[in-house]
């Protein structure tokens, strides 16, 4: 048993290696930097990044867009979860593929494709003007609108997976027995689906905040140098300004983000599974 175990400790040795040496030793020289000033160690940086009007505007967009992307993504999810749960096998298999399908395309080029769709001349715009809307097209483009749809349309499916998984894993005859007991579809869904599908939501909601939070290709096409996300504005620390301890208070920031958002929605989860 322990020769099998050496034997495969040796094998992982390798890709062990690798990773730490490209992934986790620049991440910790990144992440260290933003703690050493010229003072010393300490939270300086943080400091001086926070003072900056524009670091905290860009700071608190990001957070703003990213809970707004996360909350219609569940809401219209869980929609789009239950057609596809109750659909026929067949019609299943099509609108699951439908919901992958995007995946499968470069985001690069699904935001391409959005500025063909936002722009002056776009389809948006021909419509609007076209029906009496509004003379004149409206610019959606470079502002948090065009940002926040290209994250909803990229992070979007996945949301509605790990609920469609979570709620096929639901026994059949649970929403049935609440109906006919005289419960509304509404008490159905607060006080079954919801918590029923609790752990669906947490990694859906991870995932889709997450992204919408380290996201850079969507925020830099459709938002520009005029609607700066945390992402750009690292990007712009760096090849600009050459500013690598701003830069590592951001990536500092983004990871922590990230991780509080694991842990919260976990927490959330484990205090209504006490509640039930």
């Amino acid at each position: 048993m322990f020769e099998r175990r050496g034997i495969g400790l040796a094998l992982m040795a390798p890709a062990a290696l690798f990773v730490a040496v490209g992934f986790l030793l620049p991440v910790a020289i990144l992440l260290a930097g933003s703690f050493q000033s010229a003072a010393g160690w300490g939270l300086e940086n943080f400091t001086n990044f926070f003072a900056q009007p524009l670091n905290r505007d860009v700071f608190f967009r990001t957070f703003r867009l990213g809970l707004a992307v996360t909350a219609v993504s569940a809401v219209v999810g869980y929609a789009v979860a239950l057609v596809i749960v109750d659909a026929s096998p067949g019609a299943k298999g099509k609108l699951v593929g439908l919901l992958v399908l995007p995946l499968m395309i470069s985001p690069v080029a699904r935001t391409y494709a959005w500025l063909v769709i936002l722009g002056r001349t776009g389809i948006v715009n021909v419509a609007l003007t076209g029906i009496g809307l509004t003379d004149e097209p409206i610019r959606f483009l470079f502002s948090e609108t065009a940002i926040f749809i290209g994250l909803i349309q990229l992070f979007f499916p996945l949301m509605v997976l790990p609920l469609v998984s979570a709620l096929e894993n639901l026994p059949p005859d649970v929403v049935p027995a609440a109906r006919v007991l005289g419960a509304s579809w509404w008490t159905v869904f607060r006080r079954i689906l919801l918590p029923l599908t609790r752990e669906g939501l947490v990694v859906g909601g991870t995932l889709v905040f997450v992204g919408s939070l380290t996201a850079y290709v969507t925020p830099a096409i459709l938002g520009g140098s005029k609607v700066l996300m945390l992402e750009t504005l690292m990007y712009q620390r760096v090849s600009v300004a050459n500013d690598y301890a701003a830069a590592g208070v951001i990536a500092v920031i983004l990871i922590g983000m990230s991780i509080l958002t694991n842990v919260v929605l976990k927490r959330l989860a484990t205090a209504r599974r006490r509640v039930g």
